[in-house]
């Protein structure tokens, strides 16, 4: 029995050495393959510790020029390779220093330049661990970056390696800095995107008036988010007044309030009279009644062919544009539907009309006249008779007939043009005359009007002209008297624009450009030009009205019989006028629909701007010959926002 128990003893003893030489053998195996580090640094050079940490590592170290400084830190636990290269860029990053690895490579910089290498783009698959820097782009749904930014800024890292940079076209927001940072800025968008997710309800309103609970609503909730600039969580109202619905956008949360309070605002009203005032915004009280009288009519129709008496009176109050209505409890519901659709607010279309005359007139006058004693020859298109001028004077003329002479012959010279070239003596004379005349006119006019919808409206640029239209000379001459009209002349505008469905405009236009050209035998003569047509434009889109373009060549030539028919010599016996005229007449119009007052402020604005413009340019030239004379200029008018 002793011996057994020997035995049993002995393999005991032998299964326990082998157990402790085995965890000595796994202790051993498990140390080599898994190596751990202790990093005690007491006042060390920086770059020495970077060296060290590379050597540690078996990476290779660049460090940038701007690295310095000591370095004090210590663990007091032994670290693997992954905690012990997180602790170093812990202790870089406490320094003001970052470590970029790229391969096995570790480029130390300062923060503010670590941020411009090479950093690798994390993703939520990999995120990055610790002080690691690393880009991240974060895509926002809900709310817009460029609100969002600001507030990221402040709670992005301040060490110098953090940055935030929105891109508004993807509303997307770029981060870099510290790993650990930038995954919690990630985790905010996240949050905040998801309180600013949004969407969109129609209300159909059964009682009520949309607009008028746009209008409630918007001095009560909605001021509550502007009143705290919560841009965020701001929700916006706006009122289809062709459905009478209300279209609701914006968070979950604000919806539900809002919706809340237009269901119970959308109630039946139980009044006890039978008069009514509706205060009109937009259309003119005058204009319903009639309108409001035939509804009121068709409303009581009964199903005889008999219209049953419509207890109903419908008046306009001028001065506040309201409606006093008396009726049936059961007639207001149809009244004020047909109330609410026409009151609405009616767009414009300002209309800019380009009117562009060339003229170009060419003209000579070439002619020789001869003067005898027997008689002159005399041409109707020469530019002075050259008997009024060459006179034979005899040796027996006293003084005062030389002075006669060269009196008239002054003022017929006064009235000459081109060149005269004259001979003679007593007995005959010649004269050689040669005219050319040049004429250039360029007109640009560009009128331009505002007008509502469907309402006609005309413009005028120019005078009135008195015009002779009858004269009576009485019994024997007595009481002589003339009848005078006064004739509009200028640029005249006149048009009626309709607002299609989409973006097309019809308009009915009469353009008018009319002028005096002079005087005839009876009264003044006027040149015009009309365009009456109906057009269909594009808003914003040029069009071509209509054109001319025309050119008139005219030769008159007068001669001496026989004598002028001869070649060369001929030229010597008459009289030629050449003209040559060119007239390009174009005219275009440009319609563009002002649907808003933002709208109708914006296009005031920039004309307001231009004529100023060109007001202060003129101020700068000054006057020249009176300097010191100050020129009014437009003052300058608020912008709105």
């Amino acid at each position: 029995m002793f011996t057994y128990l020997s035995n049993i003893l002995q393999c005991v003893k032998f299964n326990n050495s082998f157990l402790l030489f085995t965890a000595f053998l796994f202790y051993s195996f498990s140390t080599q393959a898994e190596e751990t580090f202790h990093p005690n640094f007491n006042g060390t050079e920086i770059n020495e510790f970077i060296d060290i940490v590379g050597k540690n590592l078996q990476k290779s170290m660049i460090i940038d020029p701007k690295v310095e400084g000591l370095v004090n830190v210590r663990s007091y636990q032994r670290l693997n390779k992954k905690q012990y290269f997180q602790f170093f860029q812990n202790v870089l990053n406490v320094y003001g220093y970052a470590a970029v690895a790229e391969g096995d490579v570790i480029k130390v910089l300062p923060n503010s330049d670590a941020k411009k290498t090479n950093v690798r783009i994390s993703d939520k698959n990999s995120p990055g661990k610790g002080d690691e820097i690393v880009h991240r782009i974060v895509k926002v749904k809900n709310i817009t970056v460029r609100e969002l930014s600001p507030l990221l800024r402040q709670l992005n890292d301040q060490s110098g390696n953090g940055n935030v940079v929105s891109y508004d076209p993807a509303n997307v927001v770029v981060l870099t800095g510290s790993a650990s940072s930038v995954q919690q800025l990630t985790k905010l968008i996240e949050n905040i995107d998801k309180f600013g997710a949004t969407g969109t309800e129609i209300i159909q309103l059964a009682h009520a008036s949309a607009s008028e609970l746009v209008v409630i609503i918007e001095t009560t909730l909605m001021s509550q988010n502007k009143k705290a600039n919560n841009a965020l969580l701001n929700t916006k109202i706006v009122a289809d007044n062709r459905s009478n619905a209300i279209v609701v956008s914006g968070p979950e949360q604000n919806r539900v309030a809002i919706i809340k309070l237009i269901n119970q605002l959308d109630k039946k009203l139980q009044l006890a009279g039978n008069t009514r005032i509706y205060y009109l915004k937009y259309a003119n009280a005058e204009e319903l009644v009639e309108i409001l009288q035939g509804v009121s009519n068709s409303s009581t129709q009964t199903t005889s062919d008999k219209p049953a008496k419509a207890n109903i009176n419908i008046d306009a109050h001028p001065d506040t544009n309201a409606l006093i209505i008396t009726a049936k409890q059961s007639l207001f519901p149809a009244l004020e539907t047909v109330i609410r659709k026409l009151d609405i607010r009616r767009a414009q279309v300002l209309v800019e009309a380009i009117i562009v005359e060339i003229l170009e007139t060419d003209g000579m006058d070439l002619g020789v006249q001869w003067y005898g004693e027997n008689g002159l020859v005399q041409f109707n298109n020469a530019q002075v008779p050259i008997g009024s001028i060459i006179h034979g004077k005899n040796n027996d003329q006293d003084e005062a007939s030389t002075t006669s002479d060269d009196d008239d012959l002054a003022q017929m010279l006064s009235g000459a043009k081109g060149a005269i070239v004259g001979i003679g003596n007593d007995d005959w004379g010649a004269l050689l005359q040669a005219v050319a005349v040049n004429t250039n006119s360029n007109i640009l006019a560009t009128p331009s009007i505002t007008t509502v919808d469907n309402e006609e409206a005309s413009f005028l640029v120019g005078q009135e002209i008195p015009i002779i239209t009858g004269s009576a000379a009485g019994d024997n001459n007595s009481n002589p008297f003339q009848t005078v009209e006064r004739q509009e002349v200028g640029i005249k505008l006149t048009v009626t624009p309709q607002i299609n469905e989409g973006t097309a405009v019809q308009l009915i236009i009469a353009q008018e450009v009319s002028s005096v050209s002079g005087t005839s035998g009876v009264d003044v003569s006027l040149n015009k030009r009309t365009i009456n047509t109906t057009v269909l434009a594009e808003d914003g889109d040029t069009i071509v009205l209509g054109g001319l373009i025309d050119e008139d060549v005219q030769e008159v030539e007068q001669k001496v019989p026989f004598l002028g028919d001869i070649p060369y010599l001929g030229r010597l016996f008459s009289s030629t006028s050449t003209t040559v005229r060119k007239r390009n007449l174009m005219v275009f119009i440009k319609p563009t629909i002002l649907r808003l007052a933002s709208d109708a402020d914006y296009m005031s604005q920039l004309k307001y701007h231009s004529i100023r413009n060109k007001s202060l340019e003129r101020r700068d030239k000054g006057l020249s010959l009176m300097p010191v004379e100050n020129i009014p200029v437009l003052p300058k008018i608020e912008e709105s926002e």
